[in-house]
């Protein structure tokens, strides 16, 4: 199984940057990966124009057999254990690439929640969006690593 990894713009924090990169890499030991970092559209005078904007890129980078989950903070949540078993029960369902979406600051349009399959929470404080694809990307591959049983997720 694929993952990918779709979200609105440049991590702009080098460190959080840093964080990502080291996580994407170590996923990479487990499952091919995707990453979309989809450019900031319009002006945020305008959110509608700059919500459609983005989320019309977004809908161009999933693919139609894509199992899509947008980070919502009104959606549901999941602790490591039962996100490791939900990965893992999606890649035994044959689900060829998992797309997890970040959207902007403004939020996502309407088309992108209908095409979400699942909304999930990483949390029901505010995140930085820098710092959400930190624990997102983090998260990830502590599933992995507990499918695997291999011991990081004891650290």
């Amino acid at each position: 199984m694929r993952i990918h990894f779709v979200w609105i713009g440049k991590t702009r924090d080098r460190n959080c940057a840093a964080l990502v990169d080291d996580y994407l890499e170590r996923i990479r030991h487990f499952a091919r990966v995707d990453v979309s970092e989809l450019k900031e559209r319009g002006s945020s005078a305008d959110q509608e124009r700059m919500i459609a904007a983005q989320s019309a890129k977004i809908l161009e980078a999933v693919e139609r057999d894509d199992f899509v989950i947008l980070l919502d903070e009104n959606g549901g949540e999941f602790s490591s254990q039962e996100l490791s078993v939900f990965i893992d029960g999606k890649r035994q369902a044959g689900i060829k690439r998992l797309a997890l979406i970040i959207g902007g600051f403004a939020g996502v349009s309407d088309e992108v929640k209908r095409r979400a399959d699942m909304n999930l929470a990483l949390s029901r404080m505010t995140l930085t969006h820098d710092l959400a694809r930190v624990i997102l990307t983090e998260q990830v591959y502590r599933a992995l690593t507990l499918s695997a049983g291999l011991p990081y997720h004891k650290f």
